[in-house]
Parts: structure tokens; sequence; C-alpha cells
């Protein structure tokens, strides 16, 4: 899907700027600190662990999506294996969330 396309390479760009974290922990302590603007995870994570991060994230006020892509395009995309992802800049949490909504297949929001 384009949208997916449009949507890793956005995180590609956002890792090189040093916005994101990976990881479960890392995610964690991103949502806790008051870093994190959007956590993002990936369509195959573990739903249990995406229940447990996802509570803690919506405590702090913090968005959560479930992307399309598998933590192989994940991977890809990033050059890091992981199925959860914490977004820590406002304009490209933003600009995320954008794109899942332009098609409602990118994201569920």
């Amino acid at each position: 899907m384009e949208t997916d396309n449009r949507l890793l390479n956005l995180l590609g760009i956002a890792r090189r700027a040093g916005r994101l974290e990976f990881g479960s922990e890392a995610v964690r302590q991103a949502v806790r600190r008051r870093r994190a603007r959007l956590v993002l995870f990936a369509a195959d994570f573990s739903p249990g662990s995406a229940e447990k991060i996802g509570a803690e994230a919506e405590k702090a006020g913090v968005r959560t999506a479930r992307i399309h892509a598998e933590m192989d395009a994940v991977e890809a995309a990033l050059g890091k294996r992981t199925g959860v992802i914490s977004v820590n800049d406002t304009g490209f949490a933003k600009k995320l969330l954008e794109l899942g909504a332009e098609e409602r297949g990118g994201m569920n929001l």
C-alpha cells in the first residue's frame, strides 16, 4: 500500500532526526518521561504487550495506533527490528496521524 510506504518513509526520516525510541522498555520510558507524542504498534506485535504499553500511554495522555506494517517491514525501513515505536516529536506525530487518516487502511486509529 502506498500509505504504508509513505508512513515507513516518514518514520525513517524521524529516526534519522533522532525523534524515535524503539522497544518496549524504551517506549515506556519515553511515555513516563513525557517525551512520547505517539506510540505505534506493528501489526504483528504481541497484543498483550501492546495492551500494557497502551494502557500506560493512555494514562499519560499519549495517543496510540497500530500500523498495518509488520515488524519485518519496520526493520527494512528503519534498520531495527521492533514492534513498538515512540514518536517523540509533535510534528512527526501529527503527520503520521494524517497519513493514517488519509487512507483508513494506514493505521487503526
